[in-house]
């Protein structure tokens, strides 16, 4: 069950670019991402409602910290730097936030990988980076600039998340945890669109999109991604959620008419192929304990 909520969840959040490519270039990112989260809270309400959970402060910091983290800041530095760098250095850094979630969990979160493991996850990088790039590198990449930081530390952040929220996937219901997070980020996003005084304007032709934005490539991906979590940790969920790239280019293809290469042709058999590597029983040194990192 592990594994399918995270091919679920990367199948899901793949369907993003595809499904927002008709609103993003009339709807402000910030404003379009609060409005997301506070839809995908709304969504889950009703089975929130149905879990009973109790909290204890530990768990309500740890809630905090990863709503904070993973669904407002880290989104509003990644958008800052977008705005000050690239599309295509952009794509490129964001894969950032699998070695950081990797690292993360190596160094702090008790997971374990053996040398087959880290050939594995060289696999799957390599393939993320052909998605990202056709292995087309502008000169602007290796120019370090603010852009560039900011990109690099919302992934840091939402490694962080990523690591954090295996931690509080096992202690509270999952339904009511992406409606927390998703109703306290997209409050705080809200927030930050009055503050910077951003135009609330929606045409009502792009409702529907929204929507189907916020149920499915938000909340939905964000059920089956801690779903996966909690069963088979950090490192397999990040890695096979990585495989959102490969069918982002399948919904590109499908509703956007977009063209499919051979570089992703290869990417993609690269990618199984390291995500196979890793899901061996020879790859991991056992299932680790959701503990760490002082909680």
């Amino acid at each position: 069950m592990g594994y399918i909520s995270a091919i679920l969840a990367s199948a899901l959040f793949g369907s993003v670019p595809a499904i927002a490519k008709p609103i993003i270039s009339n709807v402000n990112v910030l404003l379009l991402s609060s409005i997301a989260y506070l839809i995908s809270a709304l969504t889950f309400t009703p089975i929130a409602k149905r879990a009973k959970t109790s909290f204890t402060k530990k768990e309500c910091i740890i809630l905090i910290i990863v709503a904070v983290c993973g669904a407002s800041l880290a989104p509003y530095l990644y958008f800052a730097g977008l705005n000050q760098t690239s599309a295509s250095d952009t794509s490129l850094l964001s894969n950032a936030e699998i070695a950081f979630t990797v690292l993360l969990a190596l160094l702090f979160f008790k997971e374990r990988l053996k040398p087959i493991g880290f050939v594995a996850m060289g696999l799957v990088l390599f393939g993320v980076v052909i998605i990202a790039t056709n292995l087309e590198f502008s000169n602007t990449l290796f120019q370090i600039n603010a852009g560039h930081l900011l990109i690099l530390a919302a992934t840091a952040l939402w490694a962080l998340d990523n690591n954090l929220s295996r931690i509080i996937s096992t202690k509270i219901d999952t339904g009511k945890l992406v409606q927390l997070k998703s109703a306290i980020g997209g409050a705080i996003l809200l927030g930050i669109v009055f503050i910077l005084h951003i135009p609330f304007s929606v045409n009502p032709a792009q409702i529907p999109y929204i929507v189907l934005l916020s149920t499915l490539g938000f909340g939905g991906s964000l059920y089956f991604f801690l779903q996966s979590l909690k069963r088979i940790g950090t490192i397999r969920t990040i890695v096979i959620f990585s495989m959102s790239s490969v069918f982002g280019l399948i919904f590109a293809g499908l509703i956007l008419q977009e063209r499919i290469g051979a570089f992703q042709i290869t990417a993609i058999v690269i990618m199984l192929t390291g995500i196979y590597v890793l899901n061996r029983k020879e790859s991991m040194r056992g299932k680790p304990e959701p503990h760490g990192f002082g909680f």
